[in-house]
């Protein structure tokens, strides 16, 4: 019959250990599954920048920003669409999360230790009118240690837990199938594999050294998306996002491999929004990589020139850091699966931030000494400048002669002509005579910096990119790169799996709960088509804790 106990939750990421921590203070005995090494522990998130979408909070009112639950709302559903029967559930956990994320959130997180970096990023800053997709304001909160410092309140909370014999953890324990008896879920079996002592995030190895059976009244499925498979990403690729990339690059490691999402669905859950996913257009291939084909996201901010693969400007509102998807899907129509941005040394010292919580050891390590090094000095940070120097996908050069024909020797092509690029670079930096322009991109500069986060930190004052006092030029290849799964296994506001029956549509699976990516961050989609940033994290969060505290009270 196997082992038996009050709950297993399978997958030790931060929804996971959320999850345990949550059903555990309730008095359930809960097992970790978690095929990956302890080294692992906290997942993606432990590599993530650690950003919250939080509303109308302290930090936000320091800054002068005015938010509130009926304009994050709106935000929200402006950018996600919602336009499907099956987003029934969805939309019930993204205004749950909305209201989660003006309500109890920040606190509930400081009283377990959670801090907050004091500025307030703005990311996806949006479409083109006031009911499209983006923020309307800043709200994307930094952990004050980045992904490790949100791991790390959980990760604390789970040990000591462990320490009472309240939590198990079992590592390298691989899921291979959930045991159903008389339509419930009653527990997994599985593959243990040999130990592997590889870093975090290094591929292991998948060598079975044994099996193992674990029954209990609640399984709860916190395994992650699909990223790090790019066979599944290119066959849930949708129509509307044109042809899959025939190139992309993995913002996650390979075990971020969907395969829990088969074995549930093979057991009888119900999967919506396949089709709906969230990638990245500034993904560079990291130079000192830590698993294959690693890539890196460039935050950028608003200043750089974006071009497509053969030297046109990208048009509103695809400009950087406005519209991920939007922005995606313009560039999969140029038949290219590349773009590049021209930029300044000025603009990459103030606006360049790289994704990563590796790639920020100043917030990761909690060092004020090196976060105030963002703001002065000629340089930007030394991870960015490692890049510059290192990267294969920056060139750097005097002249936009010499600029344009590195960036084609790094291309393979000769796709951009000088005179085209010259020309559209020459047009954009007359409209800084004014204070007043037609250009768009330069309006949202100027808006941008109103805000005084931003022109402190992460918008630099608008400037000409040929004049040399700016230089060098630099001209950045960006590619596809693959993140986060946004549809996944449909749940109830407590996490609970449907499946559907032959004549009663969506009925609820019991025993088995889902939270995290695996379930699209809540309900099997709650961002819809899009995202607004910081919800990844929160996400996980908020449906560990829903999936966790429901298990333990139908448990009990």
């Amino acid at each position: 019959m196997g082992t038996q106990t009050d709950a297993i939750v399978v997958g030790g990421g931060l929804a996971g250990l959320v999850a345990a921590t949550e059903a555990a203070e309730a008095g359930l005995k809960v097992v970790i599954l978690e095929q990956e090494s302890e080294a692992n522990l906290g997942g993606q998130a432990f590599w993530s920048l650690g950003g919250l979408f939080m509303v109308d909070t302290p930090e936000q009112r320091r800054f002068g920003i005015k938010d509130s639950f009926d304009l994050a709302w709106a935000d929200w559903r402006g950018a996600a669409g919602f336009d499907r029967d099956e987003d029934h559930w969805p939309q019930k956990w993204a205004r749950a999360y909305v209201e989660f994320a003006a309500g109890e959130k920040r606190e509930w997180l400081r009283s377990m230790g959670h801090r907050i970096f004091p500025v307030v990023g703005w990311a996806e800053r949006g479409g083109i009118d006031a009911s499209s997709h983006g923020n309307s304001v800043p709200r994307f909160h930094i952990t004050w240690g980045t992904g490790p410092g949100t791991v790390e309140v959980f990760e604390n909370r789970a040990r000591a837990m462990a320490d009472e014999g309240k939590i198990t953890f079992k590592f390298r324990h691989q899921v291979d199938d959930l045991i159903i008896e008389a339509g419930a879920c009653v527990g997994v079996k599985g593959s243990i594999l040999a130990e592997d002592n590889a870093d975090r995030g290094k591929p292991t190895n998948r060598d079975v050294v044994g099996d193992f059976e674990m029954r209990a009244p609640a399984v709860i499925v916190c395994s992650g998306g699909i990223g790090g498979n790019l066979d599944l990403v290119r066959q849930s690729w949708p129509e509307r996002l044109g042809k899959p990339p025939s190139a992309m690059i993995k913002g996650v490691p390979a075990h971020v491999d969907g395969r829990m999402i088969g074995i549930s669905e093979g057991a009888g859950a119900n999967t919506i929004n396949k089709d709906r996913m969230w990638h990245y257009v500034e993904g560079v291939r990291n130079w000192d990589p830590i698993w294959p084909d690693h890539a890196i996201r460039i935050l950028p901010g608003p200043s750089s020139m974006w071009f497509d693969a053969t030297g046109k400007r990208m048009v509103e509102p695809n400009y950087p850091g406005y519209d991920s998807l939007g922005s995606l899907e313009a560039i999969m129509k140029t038949g290219y699966d590349y773009t590049w941005f021209i930029t300044t040394q000025s603009i990459i010292k103030k606006e360049f931030a790289l994704s990563g919580s590796e790639q920020n050891p100043d917030l990761t390590g909690k060092n004020w000494k090196m976060v105030a090094g963002r703001a002065f000095g000629p340089k930007a940070t030394g991870p960015v400048e490692a890049f510059k120097e290192h990267g294969e996908d920056f060139v750097v050069a005097d002249t936009l002669p010499e600029l344009i024909a590195k960036m084609n020797g790094v291309a393979g092509t000769d796709l951009l002509d000088v005179e085209q690029v010259q020309r559209q670079i020459e047009d954009r930096d007359r409209q800084l005579d004014n204070k007043f322009t037609k250009d768009q991109q330069i309006m949202g500069i100027r808006t941008f910096r109103n805000y005084l986060g931003d022109k402190l930190i992460r918008t630099a004052k608008p400037h000409k990119i040929l004049d040399p006092k700016h230089g060098p030029l630099i001209g950045v290849r960006l590619n596809i790169l693959t993140r986060k799964t946004l549809g996944g296994l449909e749940t109830d506001l407590g996490g609970r799996c449907f499946r559907h029956e032959e004549g009663r549509g969506a009925q609820v699976m019991p025993g088995l709960y889902a939270a995290g990516e695996v379930s699209g961050f809540g309900g099997g989609g709650y961002h819809g088509y899009r995202a607004l940033e910081g919800t990844f994290l929160g996400g996980c969060i908020f449906s560990g804790r829903q999936a966790g505290r429901a298990a333990a009270g139908d448990v009990k």
